[in-house]
């Protein structure tokens, strides 16, 4: 992630998370298992890298994807474009962490009204799915010296998403995203560390108290129910001190330690490597932060979301 100005905690944890729960402990692909996943004896099945990654990597709630059960699919949506052009537009052409905001709030609330089965799972709903959205920025804005932090006009996002065409009107072909002419990223001594994450998370979260919600529909639209983060931790975490501090940062990182054996018995003959792993880059990403412990959770809060409950353990969805 040089080419973009990812810090190295950052662009670590992130590696090495996929190559647990997408791949073989050392590598993962886009989509679909890659030759040096195949025919490993520790392997119970074929990892299918990030597009066998559901509610493990990646999740609903997507900026420009489809939930899979609101479209049927999860390619990318022009509408979704299109909406998230139109807000950088009123924002003077400029796609900035305030507009990011705000589109993430649409594309919840519009997740909760069309996809029965939308569910925000606690690491890819609470840490991955905001990252998404700030990644945009925070990567793809034009660099200069005039403006440091970057500017992320129209023009830029159809280069980055393969968008051609004018507004309504596009047309997404995947393959085809390049970097934009005359384009520059972050600079050398200011690469996007988790710090800089925690940062942008907790902005998000003071702004929109649903982005800590853990939970989903419960087989319908407009159905959603929330767990209390205190139901769940038996009370290490609660909705007031999630919004203090690294908490929800802490939050999404050491639940996902807490829901790895079930998912990780689903990949693997033996999850001891892969579960100490993850574990070590967990510690390693929260060094410091004075992060509550969290020794248990009470997963069957999460049986009455039916984005969760029709998982298999390889992340793949049961017809």
């Amino acid at each position: 992630m040089k080419a973009f100005g990812m810090g190295f905690d950052l662009a670590t944890f992130l590696a090495v998370y996929g190559a647990i729960f997408d791949g073989d402990l050392t590598s993962y692909s886009i989509g679909g298992p890659a030759l040096s996943l195949l025919g490993l004896g520790s392997l119970l099945g074929e990892p299918q890298g990030l597009s066998g990654s559901h509610n493990k990597y990646e999740g609903d709630l997507s900026p420009i994807h489809g939930d899979l059960y609101q479209y049927g699919n999860n390619l990318p949506r022009v509408s979704q474009f299109a909406a998230l052009y139109k807000l950088g537009q009123e924002n003077g052409d400029s796609v900035d962490l305030d507009v990011l905001t705000e589109f993430r709030l649409q594309r919840f609330e519009q997740s909760v009204a069309e996809n029965p089965y939308f569910f925000f799972a606690p690491f890819s709903g609470t840490i991955v799915n905001p990252a998404a959205y700030t990644f945009i920025y925070r990567f793809m804005a034009n660099k200069s010296a005039e403006n440091p932090e970057g500017v992320l006009d129209g023009e830029t996002l159809k280069s980055f998403y393969a968008v051609t065409g004018n507004y309504p009107d596009f047309t997404i072909t995947p393959g085809h995203e390049r970097f934009p002419d005359n384009w520059y990223k972050r600079n050398l001594v200011d690469y996007y560390t988790i710090p800089y994450f925690q940062e942008d998370l907790l902005a998000m979260n003071l702004q929109h108290l649903q982005f800590l919600s853990v939970g989903g529909n419960t087989g319908t639209t407009n159905s959603f129910v929330g767990v209390e983060p205190a139901d769940l931790t038996n009370g290490v975490f609660n909705a007031t001190n999630l919004l203090e501090g690294n908490n929800a940062f802490c939050f999404g990182t050491e639940l996902i330690l807490q829901m790895a054996p079930d998912l990780l018995s689903g990949l693997f003959h033996d999850i001891t490597q892969a579960l100490g792993m993850l574990t070590s880059a967990v510690n390693d990403t929260t060094l410091g932060l004075n992060c509550p412990q969290l020794t248990s959770i009470d997963k069957t809060k999460f049986n009455k979301f039916p984005g969760y409950t029709k998982l298999k353990p390889n992340g793949v969805y049961k017809a």
